[in-house]
């Protein structure tokens, strides 16, 4: 296809994949080079990016590029290109002599990121089967758990630095849409005596600048118990204390997991949904269609399907 297929037949017709890894980013100062997965359709041109960032967990391979291969695989096929990172609180990085280990690095997180968008043309080089097909002015960031924090604060999320006390702003202009999965909430009052002590950070997260236009999703059963006293809503935030444009895709009866979208089978999936995760495949890409292009009625088309289902998997609100 030459350009953005339209939305019906990029959906109809999901294209082969080609996913390449690793491909390796020179990274000065940083404990080792940024590694990255790239998943792209075969064919097409002018075709948009997406930067996945991973979680945290207990498996040993998924909160790295090896992960949430139920998301780029979709979404790649779809006609997107998806570049995952391995961040530097990856399982697969604590053997390595020169990686700090213990606290997860918002920070290195945001800039890895970065990093990926100022290396493009490497990136190009490296996978000669991309060379000249991408849409450099349409990009966006998405993110589960820890990894939505990473997109928050890359779609204009603040926090102050817990070792110096700066307001850290690491809003990312050339990303223009996100999509937030089972993301952090606010900080305070709401955090846990075991999140204010390990994850410091949290604490004074604000969502009040985090203009760029994005989709937060939240499972209305994800108490994420050991991170905050507010229950569920918390991972709402996102969407509530954030101005607009923003939706929030709310899953029923899903948890941390959301049915599943950090790889295929995953045993520490604790609401395993086959059907969940092909929703919020669907429904992320089609947010994303419609936030990227302007006038795409995905996301409007999605949402219509969601809501026309005789047991819907979930409800969307906007503002």
């Amino acid at each position: 296809m030459n350009g953005p297929a339209r939305t019906t037949d990029t959906l109809s017709s999901p294209t082969p994949v080609l996913s390449i890894s690793p491909v390796v980013l020179p990274a000065p100062g940083r404990a080792v080079d940024l590694e990255v997965r790239v998943s792209a359709p075969v064919t097409g041109s002018e075709l948009p990016v997406v930067l996945l960032s991973h979680g945290l967990g207990f498996s040993n391979n998924l909160s790295s590029l090896n992960g949430y291969a139920p998301l780029a695989n979709f979404w790649a096929a779809h006609g997107f290109v998806v570049i995952q990172p391995t961040h530097l609180d990856s399982r697969t990085l604590t053997s390595h002599p020169d990686t700090p280990g213990a606290p997860p690095h918002w920070r290195t997180r945001a800039e890895d990121m970065k990093r990926i968008l100022d290396q493009l043309d490497v990136i190009e080089a490296a996978v000669p089967q991309l060379l000249g097909r991408l849409d450099r002015s349409r990009v966006a960031v998405a993110g589960h758990s820890m990894g939505g924090h990473t997109a928050s604060l890359l779609l204009g999320a603040r926090l102050t630095d817990p070792h110096d006390g700066t307001t850290v702003n690491l809003a990312e202009p050339r990303i223009t849409a996100g999509v937030l999965l089972a993301a952090p909430g606010r900080g305070g009052d709401a955090l846990t005596g075991f999140t204010v002590e390990n994850y410091p950070f949290f604490l004074t997260t604000d969502f009040s600048e985090m203009t760029t236009p994005a989709l937060v999703v939240a499972g209305d059963k994800d108490d994420s118990a050991f991170l905050s006293v507010r229950g569920p809503d918390w991972h709402a935030d996102p969407y509530t204390l954030s101005p607009s444009p923003k939706s929030l895709l709310t899953l029923f009866g899903a948890q941390h997991g959301l049915g599943g979208v950090s790889g295929y089978d995953v045993a520490e999936t604790t609401d395993e949904n086959p059907g969940r995760v092909a929703a919020v495949a669907g429904l992320t890409w089609a947010y994303l269609r419609s936030a990227l292009y302007p006038g795409d009625p995905s996301w409007q088309a999605a949402r219509d399907a969601l809501a026309a289902g005789p047991d819907p998997l979930g409800r969307v609100e906007s503002k």
